[in-house]
């Protein structure tokens, strides 16, 4: 079983650079040909992944009503952490270093989250890329992002979105009037946006579930809301971070239960599509050649040396980051810690890996 991948396609962090070109910012490129307009807005999904949007149309009539720009992917992995740093700094995770959900820090070896930080890093450090938001404000174009107001100061937000004013909200209604306001402010301006709802649900229900749905039509009204409130001159793009799959039960492994499979491996990081894995030195290959020979076709292993299509160019700094290994599942499989990562026992749904479900993301544009 194999993968398209991410190779000779359209990745997540080529969006932002093309609205700024659009928007007439000096030294950036329109790669997705997006048009031209004073004022934009982007709004990031997390969780729609392009086929969901496609498989559930009749639950999002607004959104499947618009213009898509086809065959972008988010990127490998496909996980918010990575993809939203890949959006807000226009570059791939081995540039910018944020590279999985969970991963080690080399100076340390202790293992990052980089939803929560839970190690004292500094973001600012861990990830240099200028963001194109601050590049797009210092090119003269008014630039901000609004999000909910929990999310301000967090090592992700200053990873992916920092240089810009930042707008902290506490509901959905409060998110339209602010970014009403701010879109309002200045003649010419790029605004982003974050709706995490539909990624939470997911996760805990799957994106079969009558909730998942419910949700899904909820956040296409409110969208299609937005659109309408918006100024004629201002263009609105929605995209996602990853797709998602439901797993069933049959399709997890408990890589706790045997083992001998963890035999020089000293830390495992990633998430259940995909796991980096930290060999003792000159263990790496044969950790690989283990991990090949006891899942087949379950899986895609690749060591590091291997992994640049997946992960881009790696800046020296990142490449410890990286596992010595790393396996992306495939099909309906994940591979489980349950000493480890007991929460993702609880998961219905799931995402992070190189299949299609997971990379391919919607790039909706509403003039």
């Amino acid at each position: 079983m194999t993968a398209p991948g991410v190779a000779g396609r359209h990745t997540i962090d080529v969006l932002l650079p093309s609205v700024a070109a659009a928007l007439a910012v000096d030294g950036f490129e329109n790669t997705l040909g997006l048009p031209e307009a004073p004022r934009y807005v982007v709004c990031l999904v997390d969780g729609l992944g392009l086929d969901l949007l496609r498989e559930h149309a009749e639950s999002a009539p607004f959104l499947s009503g618009l213009l898509n720009i086809e065959d972008v992917v988010c990127g490998i992995p496909s996980t918010t952490a990575a993809s939203l740093t890949s959006l807000g700094t226009g570059v791939r995770p081995g540039e910018h270093g944020v590279v999985g959900y969970t991963c080690r820090v080399p100076e340390t070896g202790a293992r990052l989250n980089s939803l929560k930080w839970d190690q004292p890093l500094d973001p600012v450090v861990w990830q240099p890329v200028t963001t194109v938001l601050q590049r797009i404000l210092e090119g003269g174009v008014a630039a901000s992002s609004v999000n909910h107001a929990k999310f301000a100061q967090t090592g992700l937000t200053l990873c992916s979105q920092r240089g810009v004013p930042f707008h902290g909200v506490e509901s959905t209604h409060e998110r339209l009037d602010v970014v009403l306001d701010v879109i309002e402010a200045a003649p010419r301006s790029m605004t982003y946006a974050y709706e995490s709802r539909l990624d939470f649900i997911g996760h805990a229900k799957g994106y079969k579930s009558q909730e998942w749905r419910d949700m899904l039509t909820l956040i296409d009204g409110q969208l299609a809301e937005l659109r309408r409130e918006l100024p004629e001159d201002c263009v609105l793009v929605v995209t996602a971070d990853h797709g998602m799959i439901d797993l069933p039960a049959e399709g997890r492994f408990d890589i706790d239960s045997e083992p001998a499979l963890l035999d020089g491996v000293t830390m495992v990081a990633g998430e259940a599509r995909f796991r980096h894995l930290y060999t003792r030195s000159g263990a790496a290959d044969e950790v690989a050649v283990r991990w090949r020979a006891r899942f087949g076709d379950l899986v895609e292993v690749r060591t590091r040396d291997d992994a640049e299509e997946w992960f881009g160019p790696m800046r020296s700094e990142v490449r410890g980051r990286i596992g010595d290994v790393v396996v992306a599942a495939l099909g309906e499989f994940a591979l489980f810690s349950s000493e480890q990562f007991a929460v993702e026992m609880k998961m219905t749904g799931f995402h992070g890996s190189i299949t299609e479900a997971e990379l391919r993301i919607p790039v909706l544009v509403a003039r």
